[in-house]
Parts: C-alpha cells; structure tokens; sequence
C-alpha cells in the first residue's frame, strides 16, 4: 500500500529536450537526441567514413583478385608451358578466370538489379495495390490542392520581382530533378531537400542583407510549394518501414485502452465543461494533423493541441500550467486520440520541415514532446505507472481492469470483495448508460402497446358505429305516411286556411 500512496508524475527534466551536443537547440529522438544542424553534421561524417571505407574495401578486393590471378596464371604456366605455344601460354587461365570473374560479377548485379527495381519492391504489395489505389476524388482534391498552392507562390514571388523569378525557376528545377529520385531512400531524399533549403536560405540571406524575418517568410512560402508537390511520393515512401512502425503504435494504444487519466497523473479534471472542451479539441487537433500536406501545417495541428492542454491543466489547477504538468497529459491526449499514422507524420516533420522550426521556438517545444510523448508509449511498462507487473500483465491481457478509488487517492489490488461497479468511474458511468437504455427500452415498449392499441381500435370503430346505427334503427323504425292528393277546386275545408291569394274564387253561374 506504501508503494502506491507514494504517486509520481511522468517527470522529464529540460535539459533532456535539447541538443545532446548542447548547442542549445531542440534535440529529437528521431535524430538521436541532436537537433537537425548536429544530426546532418553527424550524418554527413558519416557518410563520409562509410564512402571512405567503401572504397578501402573496394581496393582490397581489387588487390586480392589481382593476387589470385596472378597465383593462378603462375601455376597454370608451370604445368601447361610444354603443351601451349609461348604467345597463348596464359590464355586458357585467364579467359577462364575472365569467364567466371564476368559470371560473378553478372550474378551480382543482376540480383542488385531485381532487388532495387520497381517490380520486385512492390511484388509483395500486388495484393492490396487495388485497395491502395488513390480514389478519383481524392486525387481531384490533391490536384485542386496543388494547383491552388502554385497560383498563391507565383503570386507571392511576384512582389519579389527579379528574385522572385529566380526562385520560381529553382524550385521548378529542383523539382524536377526529385521526380527522377524516387527510388532513393527517405534519408537520402530528406537530405536533398534539407540541401535545398540551406542552399535556398544562404541565397535569401545574401539578397535580404540579413533581414531574417524576410527569409523566414519566403521559405515558409517554399517549403509549401516543394512539400505539397512532392507529397505523395515522400510522405511513408516505400523505401522506409514507417508504414510497419504505424501499425505497430496503433496496435500499441489499443493495448493501452485501459490507461486512465489517474495512473498518468494528469492534472485534469474532465468533469469541468471548459475542461473537456478543450481536451475535445486537442484531440480533435492531433486527429487533423494527418490530414495536413505541409510540414508547417502539421506542426500547427500540434501547437493549437498543445496550447489547448495548456488551457485545460490551467483552467483545472486555477494556476499557469508547468511543463511537468504538459507532458503527461500530451501522453494522455495521444492514448485516447490514437492519431492516424502518427510515426509517418513525425518522420515527415523530421525529415522535412524547415530545420529552423524544429530546433527553436515553441513548434519545436512542442514536436520535441510529441516524440517523447511517442516513445514513452512504446516504452510504458508497469514501473512508469506505478503498478506491479502482475497487474500490468493482467490489464494488457484483459484478465482485470483497474479501479480507481476518489476517496483515498489508490489503486486497490483485485479481490473477491471489491465492487467494481462502484469504484471504477469508467465502469460507474457505463452502468449510467445502460441504465438509461433500458429505460428507454422500456418507454419504447409501452409506446409500441400503445400504437398497437390505438390502430385495434380503428379499425375496429367503423364496425361499433354501425352497429349504433342499426340499433337506432330497429328501436325507432321510420314510418312515412301515405298521402292523399286532392284536386285545386275541390270542397276542402283547409281551403279556408290559405291566404287570400291562393284561395280558390267560387263563381255563380
């Protein structure tokens, strides 16, 4: 019971958000805790040893093939000099040597070959290709879209005059040139376009004399253009595994389903209206993000996410929220969002996204906690919630389903005598829920009777109405007597009644 009343917080210290290298920017886990400027350095010593090593190697081999040959063209001349003439003595050997050298070499790049083309990458994928293939209005809308993009950057170009042509014309160019690289792989094509922006910015910077407020406009606008014509065939290229870390996230939160808001410690209180409202839309904002074609756009999915979070904690807490308070509840806010591909999302950003957002700022505040937030996950165990392993293992496979108890602040073990209904609020307000059902099931029934009812007695009606009227017949029977028609002259005593000029004139004759 100790070791539960003792609750702590998901705690991540600053330091540990920036660059390892401490050059002060934001660090990343997806570059291995350095910023973007620290990681193409890093990936570009790299490169460089492994192209450096790739050539020794490449020597090595040459010199060990040019050892065997001549080995096996000085035996072959000893044993075979008598029967050969003098000019052709090693021309049987290395014609053979040549032959299987060819054979090997031929093998290799043939099976190089049927490995990177594009009919064996996508073989395994002929299945579900049908089922890939992009909709007509989808591809309408990011046609429409891309169009809508062009137009807004020429005419954003056209105040730039002289450069703005300058950069039309190398962007266009660039473009062109990507289109002819899509079986690189995504490090290779997020290297290209980070290559661009820099070569781009140190362009801007020379023309704007510095001015860093206009860069930072005119490459906003660029990254817009090259990001939403190049989308589709960067964002989860078929060269990464982004696809497979998706599924496994996904897969991962399902699992997660039984984490409450309690064992994260989240200084949230959902019963507020204002609360939930916000903690609505910041899901809503994480959701969005995949639908974003720009990198820019995608982070300010995440910002306004997490600016609504902020408004929550500070709204429950009556006081400004602290960064120990955020990153617990952006952890909470991913578990019960589940956002669509969230690894090929934060893999685009990386990759890119205008370095300069991602390494200051309060975008790459908050894209460097969305990927703590994402690792965490991957990572939760049992210790980081404050639960033994048993309980851990028994909530993941669904055997139990944890309890929390408002009066005391605990996570009480599973027993026979605990009333689960009464201690764990999400099981509280489901049997709210099904007690509503039934009584609408109820009201449903006996409205159902009633209708029942009143079509019985329609249709019985007319038949009860009949029946009256037939009795009322029998009991009073019309009776019409029979009249006696009398002529105009005749002697009729009623005559004598009728006014004065009906009365019938008696004439003496």
């Amino acid at each position: 019971m100790s070791q539960r009343t003792e609750r702590r917080g998901i705690h991540v210290d600053q330091s540990d958000l920036l660059c390892k290298k401490g050059c002060g920017y934001y660090g990343n886990t997806a570059w291995q805790g350095l910023c973007s400027k620290c990681w193409r350095e890093e990936y570009q010593r790299v490169r460089q040893k492994q192209i450096q090593d790739d050539w020794a190697l490449a020597e090595k081999l040459q010199r060990e093939e040019e050892a065997a040959y001549a080995c096996s063209h000085g035996v072959h001349s000893q044993s075979s000099a008598p029967q050969q003439h003098p000019g052709h003595a090693s021309l049987g050997p290395f014609s053979k040597f040549e032959e299987k050298k060819t054979n090997e070499k031929t093998r290799k790049v043939t099976t190089v070959k049927k490995f990177f083309s594009p009919s064996s990458r996508t073989a395994s994928k002929k299945e579900t290709q049908e089922g890939k293939t992009t909709s007509p209005s989808v591809s309408r809308q990011a046609s429409f879209d891309t169009d809508q993009v062009s137009r807004e950057f020429i005419e954003f170009l056209k105040n730039l005059q002289k450069p703005g042509r300058e950069i039309h014309k190398q962007c266009r160019s660039f473009l062109m040139n990507m289109s002819s690289k899509k079986d690189l792989s995504a490090e290779e094509l997020s290297e290209c376009v980070q290559d661009f922006y820099q070569g781009m910015a140190d362009r801007l910077m020379s023309h704007f004399k510095g001015s860093s407020e206009s860069v930072e406009q005119v490459m906003d606008q660029v990254e817009k253009y090259i990001m939403t014509r190049l989308y589709k065939s960067v964002f989860c290229p078929e060269t990464s595994d982004d696809e497979k870390k998706d599924l496994a996230t996904q897969n991962r939160i399902r699992a997660l389903h039984w984490v409450t808001i309690q064992m994260l410690f989240v200084s949230m209180d959902e019963e507020i209206p204002e609360v939930s409202e916000n903690v609505v839309k910041a899901i809503t904002d994480i959701i969005e993000m995949d639908s974003k074609r720009v990198p820019r756009d995608k982070l300010a999915c995440i910002t306004r996410c997490s600016k609504h979070i902020f408004s929550a904690i500070r709204i429950t807490k009556n006081e400004p929220a602290s960064a120990d308070d955020f990153l617990p509840a952006l952890i909470y806010i991913v578990l019960k969002a589940n956002p669509p591909r969230l690894q090929s999302n934060i893999q685009y950003i990386t990759r890119f996204c205008n370095p300069s957002r991602l390494m200051t700022g309060e975008d790459g505040y908050f894209f460097t906690n969305l990927c703590c937030a994402a690792a965490f996950i991957e990572k939760l165990d049992a210790q980081s919630l404050n639960l033994s392993p048993e309980e851990f293992e028994r909530y993941m496979s669904g055997q139990a389903s944890p309890r929390y108890s408002s009066s005391d602040g605990e996570w009480p073990h599973s027993g026979p005598g605990a009333d689960v209904t009464t201690t764990n609020p999400v099981l509280v307000q489901l049997n709210q829920n099904l007690e509503l059902l039934s009584s609408l099931s109820s009201r449903q029934e006996a409205l159902v009777e009633a209708a029942q009812s009143l079509q019985a007695d329609l249709l019985s009606w007319p038949q009860s109405v009949q029946r009256e009227v037939n009795e009322i017949l029998e009991k009073y029977p019309l009776v019409i007597p029979p009249s006696t028609v009398s002529a105009i002259d005749a002697n009729n005593m009623d005559n004598e009644n009728l006014p004065s000029p009906i009365k019938p004139q008696v004439f003496a004759g």
